[in-house]
């Protein structure tokens, strides 16, 4: 006994810091602990030095696990016991910073879902009318209101999403070939490719995710303003809009629909060129 006692008294006398390599001849004021289960040169270390050490490790949260990055063993880490009003503030503070984030995204949620009841409120009196659009939605049964107003933008926006002009220009490059009258319309419409090159997803960036949302979102406008331009003859707001929505979105699917064939026979008769070769000198 009196043997290890002596060895253990020799290690302590040994002993350095494993963080600023000071001993205790560079420090004697300084307080040792051995946190861990090394041995060795990495048994001891400064209480001040590991105290740092720590700090950085938990950027901030006192209450972050820390362990040794050697062995792996957590370091015990003890706190004053706190007064009964530090203790409440303390509890408190934990119950605000574990409840922020689920009060923030009930905020932005709630924020989304009144912006959407105050935009289908918007479109119902831009499509059916001012006074018409105030007078349904008086007499609709409020319930009705707070779930079917905020279903207009999200249909509006999946009804954007449906890519209708794929499906035709699929069609029209299987059978164009056939229809000769197409070839006259659009010339070269209808001549065989030499490849089929390769298309992106129409979704495949965020510029098109952007599209579609501020498309969906101001296709009523759009809508209401084609309609008084070309059916102006039609009393009804209602059927006024919805001639021109569906005016709108044939045109615009048309023009639609050429671009993209245009951009196809583009890329199908891309041709690759030689290296020009290098005059000798």
């Amino acid at each position: 006994m009196a043997e290890e006692a002596a060895v253990v008294a020799q290690q302590n006398l040994d002993r350095s810091c494993w963080v600023c390599f000071a001993t205790d001849e560079d420090d004697r004021a300084a307080e040792w602990v051995r946190p861990c289960r090394c041995r060795g040169s990495t048994k001891w270390v400064h209480q001040a030095c590991l105290q740092r050490w720590v700090d950085e490790k938990q950027r901030g949260n006192s209450t972050a696990r820390v362990a040794c990055p050697q062995c792996n063993a957590e370091y015990l880490i003890v706190f004053p016991k706190l007064g009964p009003v530090v203790y409440v503030l303390d509890l408190a503070d934990r119950l605000i910073s574990k409840a922020g984030p689920f009060a923030a995204a009930g905020i932005m949620v709630g924020s989304i879902y009144w912006t959407a009841v105050t935009y289908g409120a918007v479109t119902v009196m831009q499509v059916v009318g001012h006074k018409e659009g105030l007078d349904v939605m008086e007499r609709a049964d409020p319930l009705f209101l707070l779930i079917g107003l905020p279903t207009i933008p999200v249909m509006l926006i999946l009804g954007k999403m449906i890519r209708w002009e794929d499906y035709v220009l699929r069609l029209w490059r299987k059978y164009s070939n056939k229809l000769q009258i197409l070839n006259s319309i659009f010339p070269g419409i209808g001549c065989p490719v030499p490849r089929i090159p390769a298309e992106a997803s129409p979704l495949a960036d965020h510029v098109s995710a952007t599209r579609i949302l501020c498309g969906a979102l101001v296709f009523p406008t759009i809508a209401t303003i084609v309609g008084k331009l070309m059916f102006s003859s039609v009393n009804s707001n209602l059927q006024r809009t919805i001639l021109g929505g569906i005016a709108f979105v044939a045109i615009k699917g048309a023009f639609k629909v050429y671009f993209k064939q245009q951009q196809y026979l583009r890329q199908a008769h891309r041709k690759i060129l030689n290296f020009p070769e290098q005059e000798e000198a």
